[in-house]
């Protein structure tokens, strides 16, 4: 069985043809969004008492868990992961 398949660049969003620049700041906005989510699992929080501990509305959190990732930017990831706890960090790399 013959399979073409083309070898992921390591981020999707390049892949599917974002500027390398715009690229990065999807790759971070999803990576923080899984990790906030992954958050509120772990702890088996409701949305109501993430949205408390976040300080935003329990529609924001509804939309964070659904993956709505257009409705927040990186500063706003930014700022609900240290809400929760998390220390987020930018790496780079030559």
């Amino acid at each position: 069985m013959n399979k073409d398949f083309t070898e992921s660049s390591g981020n999707v969003f390049t892949d599917l043809g974002f500027s390398p620049e715009e690229a990065a700041i999807l790759q971070m906005r999803a990576d923080l969004m899984a990790n906030l989510s992954k958050f509120i699992k772990a702890r088996k929080l409701t949305q109501a008492k993430a949205a408390e501990i976040f300080g935003v509305s329990q529609s924001r959190v509804s939309d964070l868990t659904r993956g709505k990732w257009e409705k927040f930017s990186l500063e706003m990831l930014i700022t609900l992961a240290t809400k929760a706890g998390m220390r987020v960090s930018l790496k780079t790399a030559a």
